[in-house]
C-alpha cells in the first residue's frame, strides 16, 4: 500500500468518525458577525493553522480549497464571498465530501446569509486539479502538503500556481521541522498521513515554492506544533515540530530572485528625517520598515552604522517594501 493509499483511509475514517485529536490546531475559531460554526466542523477541522486571512479576501476573490476536511475553512471563506460557487473545494476522498455537505446543511441552519451553493464541492486530487488554468484568486491547503513525497510535492505546488491568476495568493498552514528525521519515520505511512513525519525545514518549503514559479514568499506565522518522543516513536532524539502559515504569491519572478518575508525589519536612526537607497527603498527616520530577507541584506551590505535590523519574526502581515 503507498503512503497515498494510507493517507485515503485515514482521512475516510476521520470523515465516518471524527477525530478531534488527529491534528491540532493552536488557531481559535473565528468569531466574525453573523458567523456561527457547527460544532461538528470544528470536530472535523483537521489543520494546523488557518489559512483564512481577511486581507486576502476583497473584493469577491473566486476561491479554492483542497483537502476539504469539515468544511469549516470552506464555511469561512464563503463568508467573504457569498456568492453563487465562489468557493471550491476539492478532496479525493468520498466520504469527506458527504460529510462536509452534511455539515454544509447544519451550516445553512445557523446562518442565515449562507446557501449551500457558494460552495461547490468536487472530487479530485491535488496532484491533479480539475480547475481551468489561471482561474483562481486565493487557493488554499492546510495541513496536506507536509503529507507529500518529494515530487509529489512538486507537482501538488505546480497545480496550485497554474490555477491560479497572476498575482493570486496561494495561502496555507503545514507543520515544518529544523531537525533530521531518520528514514524509518520519513517512511512511515500513517505518521505521514497524520501529519508528523513529511514535516520539511522551512528552507526547504519555500525553495519548493519558489521553484515552482511564485516570485513573493510571505510567512505569515510560526507556532509550536508537536514532539515526537523516543518512548512513542522510532526516533532516538526528541524532535520538536512546529507550524506555519504562509502565502505564496504569483508574482512575476524578480531578475535577483524571490521576494521572502519572514518578518525582518529595518529602522534607520540617523541624522536626516529619512534614508533612500535608491534602490526603491526609503526608511523613515525610527519607523520601522518590514523587508524581505534579499532587501535586508543588501542594506546590510551598504555598512551603515545608523541603520538597524531585526532578526526573523517569522511573522509578516504586509505593509513592506521589497
Amino acid at each position: 500500500m503507498s503512503y497515498l493509499d494510507t493517507t485515503y483511509d485515514v482521512y475516510k475514517e476521520a470523515a465516518l468518525t471524527p477525530d478531534v485529536g488527529l491534528c491540532c490546531t493552536t488557531n481559535p475559531v473565528w468569531e466574525l458577525p453573523g458567523l456561527k460554526i457547527p460544532k461538528i466542523m470544528q470536530e472535523m477541522n483537521y489543520g494546523c493553522g488557518s489559512t483564512v486571512h481577511a486581507r486576502d479576501l476583497s473584493n469577491n476573490p473566486k476561491m479554492l480549497y483542497v483537502g476539504v476536511g469539515g468544511g469549516m475553512e470552506l464555511l469561512q471563506f464563503a463568508y467573504f464571498n457569498r456568492e453563487k460557487g465562489g468557493v471550491i473545494g476539492i478532496d479525493m476522498v468520498d466520504e469527506m465530501l458527504e460529510a462536509s455537505r452534511k455539515n454544509f446543511v447544519e451550516a445553512e441552519a445557523a446562518n442565515p446569509w449562507f446557501k449551500s451553493d457558494f460552495v461547490t464541492l468536487k472530487k479530485g486530487d491535488a496532484l491533479n486539479l480539475p480547475v481551468e488554468d489561471n482561474t483562481v484568486d486565493v487557493a488554499a491547503q492546510n495541513c496536506l502538503f507536509n503529507i507529500f513525497k518529494a515530487e509529489d510535492l512538486k507537482k501538488a505546488i505546480e497545480e496550485m500556481y497554474r490555477v491560479l491568476k497572476p498575482h493570486g495568493k496561494l495561502v496555507m498552514s503545514d507543520p515544518t521541522c529544523e531537525q533530521p528525521m531518520n528514514e524509518e519515520l520519513r517512511n512511515d505511512s500513517r505518521l505521514r498521513a497524520l501529519c508528523l513525519s513529511g514535516s520539511l525545514p522551512i528552507a526547504e518549503y519555500v525553495k519548493a515554492l519558489t521553484d515552482a514559479g511564485f516570485g513573493t514568499i510571505e510567512i505569515r506565522a510560526r507556532k509550536p506544533y508537536r514532539i515526537l518522543d523516543p518512548k512513542n516513536y522510532p526516533t532516538q532524539e526528541l524532535i520538536y515540530i512546529e507550524s506555519i502559515e504562509v502565502a505564496a504569491i504569483k508574482d512575476p519572478m524578480p531578475e535577483d530572485g524571490p521576494c521572502i518575508f519572514t518578518g525582518k525589519a529595518a529602522i534607520y536612526y540617523g541624522d536626516e528625517a529619512f534614508f533612500d537607497d535608491k534602490k526603491g527603498h526609503i526608511l523613515l527616520k525610527n519607523q520601522p520598515l518590514a523587508i524581505c530577507d534579499k532587501t535586508a541584506a543588501a542594506l546590510q551590505d551598504l555598512g551603515r552604522d545608523d541603520i538597524y535590523f531585526s532578526e526573523s519574526t517569522f511573522h509578516y502581515d504586509g505593509g513592506g517594501c521589497c
